[in-house]
């Protein structure tokens, strides 16, 4: 499974950045989130992380939750996630914010999830899930709004103060 979700934010790349990698903040910016805490925390944005979403489905909620292995990459800059607990464990997800000018970051969330679920399933079928179930109907549903609760965030300015 292979998933992209993208998104310009008019602010500069500095601010995107840190509104990305400030999970801990997320549930105040992004009402699907109900929780992001560190397991093991071994500096800003760096460590082993605990989230958990909402994926409406109309009136019924699916609650989603995943553990993962973060680290930023503050030259690039860049956020890196490998997901080490839940469905997802294997997930590869990278952040990476773009300068395109004029005042605007390109903000781009890569998910690669070579094997989909560890389910006693033949491996085509474990992809076939990933690709057509799990990477469309839930990944991508909370990236794009996690990419579009950020760019709100950032540009209302309630990025300020966040630790580089």
């Amino acid at each position: 499974m292979y998933t992209v979700d993208e998104i310009d934010v008019r602010a500069p790349v500095e601010a995107c950045f840190r509104a990305g990698a400030d999970v801990e903040r997320w549930p105040e910016w992004l009402p699907h989130y109900r929780w992001v805490r560190f397991q093991r925390k071994d500096g800003w944005a760096t460590g082993r992380v605990e989230m958990a979403a909402k994926r409406p489905f109309g009136p019924l909620v699916y609650p989603v939750w995943w553990v993962s292995e973060m680290h930023v990459d503050e030259n690039r800059p860049a956020v890196v996630y490998r997901h080490v607990d839940g469905i997802t464990t294997g997930m590869d997800v990278e952040w990476t914010f773009e300068d395109r000018g004029g005042g605007v970051t390109h903000v781009r969330i890569v998910h690669d999830w070579k094997g989909g679920p560890a389910w006693p399933v033949p491996g085509a079928a474990r992809r076939e899930i990933a690709d057509r179930i799990i990477g469309p109907v839930f990944i991508h549903h909370v990236a794009s709004r996690t990419l579009a609760g950020i760019k709100r965030a950032v540009e209302a300015g309630a990025v300020a103060g966040c630790p580089l």
